[in-house]
């Protein structure tokens, strides 16, 4: 334990769940450092928030006893916490060498591999083609396409419960998309600090071939917005998946011809929402939109925004939604959608702040960044759902697709 004499639990993704007939936590890495997750019984839930970096063994001891009324020996918390540094789950040494280690062969490797190919869709070219074309397919012909768009949103939930509403927007903007010579795609960060906006200059491969980051303005952004901000979190690149599954569709709907990729992720807007700093007053934001927009004044560029809307129910940590509860759900995302069609980004970003996003809309940041990208613009929405989030299906995802010309 000499590492862990104040042990400090990183940022982690908990979910409650049942493991082994008890109720449990599962614990994963977003990083995806160790392979595997750890899973700890709810009872033991509280070492989750104390362990800050404050208290040793001892200390955890009292404050379980203290603060819960629950004895807790230090044998179990020390082999807890062993678990917990086995995993790369606390802020140490160790996990630093390891993260350290993980970018550098993440800088080396020739592209970034999809993350999810073979797991949430297929990794074979043609079983990828069939399965998103099949989509394609059931979505209505007669509409015509948008031609002279410039950006769009896409939802980058899983194609297995966003499908439609992906082919929906993706064929609308078609022949858009295949005109493109830069698309820059901006992806919601899952696990990004506040305000956080971070590049790779890595490509990104999908089953059909690999999408080449435009490096240079990469590094012009990077200089823009300070390198060291710029990149802190680049790791993140590797597993998230909100860019990885928008650009399936941008390489399936330019029938495997790649076009110069910007991949940017954008982390929380917390500390926006909850007032603590001005959202329009922020240098890294505003140093990233200037800089774009002079790139994309002199080439055709779309804008795409893979970001989903409203996570509500337990699966959040919400009440179960009934059908009043998706009435209210739906009202409230079409105030958003009606913002977003407008093209006005401060009043979408507004309506959240005013309720404090308490319905838990991950696209905030893509979508506010490209809408102030785009400025002046306005959209039309082409699709909308609410896609379940649990076996009981009292909690929901709503996503949607947009235009924008």
């Amino acid at each position: 334990m000499t590492n862990n004499q104040l042990p400090k639990l990183r940022a982690v993704d908990a979910r409650p769940i049942v493991h082994g007939g008890r109720p449990s936590i599962l614990l994963r890495d977003p990083l995806q450092l160790a392979a595997g997750s750890v899973v700890i019984p709810q009872q033991l839930a509280p070492v989750l928030m104390l362990c800050d970096g404050t208290r040793d063994v001892g200390g955890l001891c009292a404050a379980f006893a203290v603060r819960f009324g629950l004895r807790v020996g230090p044998g179990i918390l020390e082999q807890l916490l062993a678990t917990f540094d086995e995993a790369f789950l606390l802020d140490n040494e160790r996990f630093t060498q390891a993260r350290e280690s993980a970018r550098a062969e993440y800088r080396q490797a020739p592209f970034r591999p999809p993350n999810l190919a073979g797991k949430s869709y297929p990794a074979e070219t043609d079983a990828l083609r069939r399965l998103l074309q099949g989509y394609l397919d059931q979505v209505e012909d007669g509409h015509p396409d948008l031609n002279g768009g410039r950006g769009l949103v896409s939802p980058h939930i899983d194609y297995a419960r966003g499908g439609l509403v992906y082919a929906s927007v993706w064929k609308r903007a078609a022949e858009t998309v295949k005109a493109a010579e830069l698309v820059v795609l901006l992806g919601t960060d899952h696990f990004g600090g506040d305000g956080s906006l971070t590049l790779t200059r890595q490509h990104y491969a999908t089953p059909f071939g690999v999408l080449p980051t435009e490096q240079e303005i990469v590094d012009a952004l990077a200089q823009a917005m300070g390198p060291e901000a710029a990149f802190a979190d680049e790791l993140h690149h590797r597993s998230e998946h909100s860019i990885e599954l928008a650009a399936g569709w941008l390489h399936h709907i330019r029938e495997g011809q790649p076009c110069e990729l910007l991949p940017i992720l954008c982390g929380s807007f917390g500390h926006f929402l909850r007032g603590e700093e001005a959202l329009e007053d922020d240098p890294v934001i505003a140093a990233l939109i200037e800089t774009l927009r002079q790139t994309m004044a002199e080439r055709r560029t779309l804008v795409v925004a893979a970001g989903d809307l409203s996570h509500v129910g337990p699966a959040f940590g919400g009440q179960p939604l009934d059908w009043a509860g998706r009435a209210r759900l739906q009202t409230a995302d079409e105030e958003l959608i009606e913002r977003m069609c407008a093209g006005d980004g401060q009043g979408f970003y507004a309506a959240l702040k005013r309720d404090g996003d308490r319905r838990n809309v991950c696209g905030l940041p893509p979508i506010y960044l490209a809408l102030r990208l785009l400025d002046p613009v306005e959209g039309k929405l082409i699709s909308y759902e609410h896609c379940p989030a649990d076996e009981k299906g009292t909690s929901l995802v709503s996503i949607c697709g947009a235009v924008f010309k």
